[in-house]
């Protein structure tokens, strides 16, 4: 066999293989947008809960999310990204940042259950913040700090070290370098972590069990000490706890859900392009 054929048949079977694992997602989405597009209107964007969440919107749900999302953000940015450049920039390679760094990786992979149970045990009775906005966006910045951390060390590291050598030689020192010259460059890898750990966040539904979500709540939360609803729990109990739930209610959830992650994923994409059509490397 010529190395010219083989390449086309390798470039056949990833051809293929793709297909096998996108196909089956696309099939997904479209019957959910099928199935609960009919159900989306105003007043279930915008209405309270009623009749046991068989009737009225689902209002509470999209703001508990929203809140909760950016209740991660404001704990997981920065400490995610501080933690990756003291590892990238500060910390010398030695057996304790190596062990650090391979406990960041061994964190990432645990189950988000296990999260919710740690979240319970700190945040709700030991620290007694009880089940709340706090307690749940606690747990999810602790669970989500794994992948902004590697992620980020990841894009600090892939800056050429010319430039901080340049950035020291004009008298600069080794901070003014980071601030000025490396996180700029290293922005776009920055945010592609920061925005898969909080698309993991606002999609995760076992860490707010125990944390936070409220199986039914017809009101919004006036404090980061109370409960609310939000969109992933709510999906939960509506297609396994409520009887006679109607399907275009659930698959209308499931359709709002996707739409808000894939809202913040596209906001992501224009942040991080308009920053790599700045970059200079």
């Amino acid at each position: 066999m010529s190395q010219q054929l083989a390449q086309k048949l390798g470039f056949v079977l990833l051809g293929l293989l793709s297909l096998v694992v996108i196909v089956p997602i696309l099939l997904v989405i479209g019957a959910i947008i099928y199935s609960g597009l009919p159900a989306v209107s105003w007043e279930f964007l915008s209405a309270m809960p009623r009749d046991g969440m068989r009737a009225g919107g689902i209002y509470p749900a999209i703001v508990g999310t929203i809140l909760l999302t950016l209740g991660t953000g404001l704990v997981a940015i920065p400490v995610g990204v501080g933690a990756a450049v003291y590892l990238s920039e500060y910390a010398q390679d030695n057996v304790f940042t190596r062990a650090i760094r391979l406990a960041i990786v061994n964190l990432a992979s645990i189950p988000s259950v296990v999260y919710g149970l740690f979240g319970l045990g700190l945040f709700v009775l030991l620290l007694q913040f009880g089940t709340s906005i706090l307690a749940g966006s606690l747990t999810l910045a602790i669970m989500t700090l794994p992948v902004i951390i590697s992620t980020s060390e990841e894009a600090l590291r892939a800056v050429p070290m010319e430039y901080r050598t340049v950035s020291e030689s004009l008298g600069g020192t080794h901070w003014q370098g980071i601030r000025r010259i490396v996180l700029p460059q290293a922005l776009p890898g920055i945010i592609t972590g920061v925005i898969l750990g909080l698309l993991r966040a606002a999609g995760e539904t076992a860490p707010i069990l125990f944390t936070v979500a409220a199986f039914f709540l017809p009101r919004l939360p006036q404090s980061p000490f109370d409960q609310t609803m939000a969109l992933p729990y709510h999906l939960y109990v509506i297609s396994t706890q409520v009887p006679a739930m109607p399907l275009q209610i659930q698959h209308g959830t499931a359709l709002v859900l996707l739409a808000f992650v894939l809202s913040m994923n596209l906001v992501a994409t224009l942040i991080r392009s308009y920053f790599r059509r700045r970059r200079e490397w």
